[in-house]
């Protein structure tokens, strides 16, 4: 079994229970899921757009990491996600952060997350679950997370929301 590390967040419709229903859907996918607080952030990107909430997810698989995107995916469609504009609105986004220890760098998907350093929607969940965890390139979660603006994010709900 690999640990995994995986970001949701979505801005449009109710997005509380949306968040809720990805976080049931994923329990179909990965064992032992835990849930980060929930957040709400600026858009990031293409700012001019609905805050978001994001989370931060971990569980267990022995999926291979793109059989794992396939299903992810098959969420996101499920769930009425559509593929317009890079970094636009979204009812569910769900990506893979971390997978174990290991780099994919497929073109279909690359681990860790490539922005995973630069986001503090990402990395303030991220260090919910695991603020001591090293990353691949050695890097400590909770170090990052010093080193990312905050400003514009804020805690909403504890790990009791997904619940």
């Amino acid at each position: 079994m690999t640990n995994v590390f995986l970001g949701i967040g979505g801005n449009l419709g109710d997005r509380r229970a949306i968040m809720r229903e990805a976080v049931d859907r994923l329990r179909d996918v990965l064992d032992e899921i835990r849930v980060s607080s929930l957040y709400e952030s600026e858009a990031w990107g293409v700012t001019d757009q609905p805050a978001f909430l994001n989370a931060v997810v971990r569980g267990t698989t022995e999926r291979q990491p793109l059989e794992l995107l396939d299903r992810i995916q098959a969420i996101e469609d499920a769930m009425g996600r559509v593929r317009t504009l890079r970094w636009g609105p979204r009812v569910i986004d769900i990506d893979i952060l971390l997978y174990g220890q290991d780099i994919v760098d497929h073109e279909r998907l690359q681990i860790p997350h490539p922005y995973l350093s630069q986001r503090s929607f990402v990395l303030r969940p991220l260090a919910d679950l695991a603020a001591g965890l090293t990353l691949p390139d050695g890097s400590l979660v909770g170090e990052l997370l010093t080193t990312v603006p905050q400003d514009g994010l804020r805690r909403v709900e504890d790990q009791r929301w997904a619940e």
